[in-house]
Order: C-alpha cells, then structure tokens, then sequence
C-alpha cells in the first residue's frame, strides 16, 4: 500500500479536478444537474481511482484502477468538447482544461504499464 498522495500523477489529476470545479462555476444554473454533474463526477473520478487504486493490495489492482482512471479521463475529455461546443467553456478554457487532462492521460498510461510490467514479473518469480 502506498500513499497515493506522492504520486505525481495523482497531484496533477486533483489540481486538474480542482480547476474544473472553478470553470463550472461560469456554468448557467439550468447545467447545474446536467453537464456540470458529469463533468465533475468524471473529472474528480479520475484521482479518486488513483488513491482507491493504491490501498489495493496488489500491482494488478493498481492497475485496474489506474485503468478506470483513464476511462474517466476519456469521459471528461468528451465534457470538456462539449462544454466548448455548447459555449459553457471559452475556447482558451476548454484548451487548458484538455491540455491538463491530456497530461494526466499519458501519466497514467505510463504507470499502467510500469505497474502491469511489475505485476507480471511477480507473477513469474511465484
């Protein structure tokens, strides 16, 4: 088990959920229950994974949680063009917010395969 709060992807993902909060906040109430729900749930979705991940107790858990991690970064990837095209989120808003999140993708498919490379050779040396 590690402390999932030295883990450099998982301070990249809480300051990315952190920035979406504040950008939903130029959202019109009616979104309040629609795509602000979802973009915050997916995005904040994306951390949570990560530490859930690391009170696992194997690298093959790790992995699968890192795993959903990118499935929800991919989720708020999609909420984010959204939020541009229906003009929530300005253009340099939504280009931030994507380069942020694009960050964190190729930070977790680096420690997917770190972590899934060391579950295999552990399995290999039982």
């Amino acid at each position: 088990m590690q402390d999932f709060r030295k883990l450099y992807v998982w301070q990249k993902a809480h300051a990315l959920t952190l920035e979406v909060y504040k950008a939903k906040a130029n959202f019109p109430k009616e979104e309040l229950f629609g795509l602000t729900r979802q973009l915050r749930r997916a995005c904040a979705s994306i951390p949570a994974n990560i530490a859930e991940g690391c009170g696992r107790g194997t690298d093959a858990d790790f992995a699968r949680f890192l795993t959903i991690a990118m499935g929800s970064a991919s989720e708020t990837e999609y909420y984010l063009v959204l939020g541009r095209d229906l003009r929530l989120l300005d253009k340099a808003q939504c280009k931030s917010l994507d380069a942020r999140t694009t960050e964190v993708k190729r930070m977790l498919v680096a420690l997917i395969r770190r972590t899934k490379t060391n579950a295999r050779r552990l399995t290999a040396e039982s």
